[in-house]
């Protein structure tokens, strides 16, 4: 074995938000797809430290976030909340010196940060050059479904209009949002008060999608967040599709209801066929479809089309996929990527 393959198969990262939804998600991923690690540093808050974890069956402690425990990893995966991994940017993580793989989306306006999203950037030729160190942060999941499905199928016919509605779980606002919802529901079931710290109104056994003064982030911001991502990554002419975005009263995944007119006569089996190819599911019949349960820890976007019954050319998909899923594994993916530029550089 040559001594760069030896150093690949030795090297260290660092998880910082290991007792979070997102961070154990990256963790099981780098695992599953044995990304060749020796060491995962496990790294979180005060609140967290010296609990007894494990990585790889082997037994790990929680370690705090400064400089010393990062340095000397080949990358640092941002998996907190996006408030704290903003508040220890500077302070732990730019200071080590380790390349940044950003979850959490807090570095999104660093001037040197690259927006990715792998599977989208596959569809157009490859992943786009990172400069040195450059932080990388992992376009939203609803931004990456809007891309990679419009894009292809505007193979099969130019997309006159196009429109969105997402609903958005309790999960992506981490364990917090989980215990609120659980709360929540049984306080409702019970004729008690429910808690609203968190989503700043009822969410349980409720629908909405006005802006909530007091939520700890208001809708707009997130649908800001998603459709300048879907501008960041999606095929140049592809315009972003008109959005609006639910809280919905569900623990794990998004779903979305995509309709879409193209501007001249298609089939729906022809729209079926521009869908096909690597991480789209098509699901067809009545067996089974897409929804929050059949999606839940799958890396695969499963998705239904069916013509509109009023509109000419119009066509309905009904989209899920699983939240804490698939950014980590494209967050995987970006250093996989990495990896291979670097050891292609060792070589030459």
């Amino acid at each position: 074995m040559s001594s760069s393959a030896q150093k690949w198969n030795t090297l260290t990262v660092a998880l910082v938000g290991a007792t979070t939804l997102k961070g154990r998600e990256v963790r099981d991923v780098l695992g599953e797809r044995g990304f060749p690690s020796s060491d995962c540093k496990l790294l979180d808050d005060d609140e967290s430290l010296g609990q007894l974890d494990h990585v790889n069956d082997e037994a790990a402690f929680i370690q705090a976030v400064v400089p010393e425990n990062i340095a000397g990893a080949e990358f640092a995966f941002l998996a907190a909340a996006e408030s704290y991994i903003a508040k220890v940017w500077e302070t732990a993580v730019r200071r080590s010196g380790t390349q940044a793989i950003d979850l959490s989306y807090a570095l999104e306006r660093e001037p040197s940060a690259i927006l990715r999203s792998p599977w989208v950037e596959s569809e157009q030729g490859g992943a786009p050059p990172v400069a040195g160190d450059a932080p990388v942060v992992i376009a939203h999941p609803v931004a990456v479904v809007l891309a990679l499905l419009l894009g292809r199928l505007r193979r099969a016919a130019a997309i006159e209009h196009a429109s969105a509605v997402v609903c958005q779980p309790a999960s992506e606002h981490g364990r917090r949002g989980l215990d609120e919802l659980h709360e929540q529901t049984v306080n409702l079931l019970n004729l008690r008060t429910v808690p609203s710290a968190l989503f700043g109104t009822q969410s349980a056994f409720n629908l909405y999608t006005q802006p909530v003064e007091s939520a700890h982030t208001p809708l707009p911001e997130t649908e800001a967040r998603i459709l300048r991502h879907f501008r960041a990554i999606a095929p140049a002419g592809l315009d972003a599709p008109a959005l609006l975005l639910l809280q919905a009263p569900v623990f794990h995944g998004y779903v979305c209801a995509l309709f879409v007119r193209t501007a001249s006569d298609v089939s729906a089996h022809q729209m079926e066929a521009a869908l096909a190819g690597p991480h789209v599911s098509l699901v067809r019949g009545s067996d089974q479809f897409p929804s929050n349960v059949s999606i839940a820890g799958s890396a695969e976007i499963l998705v239904s089309l069916r013509a509109d019954a009023g509109a000419g050319n119009g066509f309905w998909l009904f989209a899920a996929v699983d939240n804490l899923r698939i950014p980590a594994v494209q967050a995987v993916e970006c250093a996989e990527q990495l990896l291979r530029a670097r050891l292609r550089g060792q070589r030459q």
